[in-house]
């Protein structure tokens, strides 16, 4: 299953005007616009930024600094589908290197990029709880350990062609 979070239409003025009006009067009113932006697009798309300073009168600069400074914002469209490669002790330890370096080739993109046909997107995590299974990796909602390169790609190919059931 797709992730929910990847674009969800053009952004509209009329959209991004209607947020910042509704939290505009608030003190700090910045995050919660930036975050019901998102959860409208799955990211914040840069006309978002110039509008919202538009309106608020505060600098394109700080709220792009904000954007930025939270992980949680995203400046980027993510794509069909979200890999979360863990690089946790366990995972670092039994070769989460080799496995970020297999899912890179294979979808080009690396940690922090979506690939190019907008498939994947590639996060790196601090862990993802699996210790016992590492190396692991995340693909949406369904975690995979005791990767090896083969089983990346295996992995991975499901994903690429819309068939989870391995082929």
């Amino acid at each position: 299953m797709a992730i929910e979070t990847r674009l969800r239409g053009t952004p509209s003025f009329s959209a991004i005007d209607k947020v910042v009006h509704k939290h505009n009067a608030e003190e700090g009113a910045v995050i919660p616009i930036l975050q019901e932006i998102q959860s409208i697009y799955g990211y914040i798309p840069p006309v978002a930024i110039d509008r919202i300073a538009k309106i608020t009168s505060i600098p394109n600069g700080e709220i792009y600094g904000t954007a930025t400074f939270y992980n949680m914002f995203r400046l980027e469209p993510l794509g069909e589908n979200l890999l979360k490669v863990c690089h946790g002790t366990a995972c670092h330890l039994a070769g989460a290197e080799r496995i970020a370096e297999s899912i890179s080739i294979e979808v080009r993109a690396k940690a922090g990029e979506t690939s190019p046909d907008g498939k994947f997107t590639v996060e790196q995590v601090a862990c993802l709880g699996c210790c016992s299974s590492a190396p692991a990796l995340m693909i949406n909602d369904e975690v995979y350990g005791r990767l090896t390169p083969e089983s990346v790609r295996k992995a991975l190919k499901k994903y690429r062609y819309g068939n989870r059931d391995g082929g």
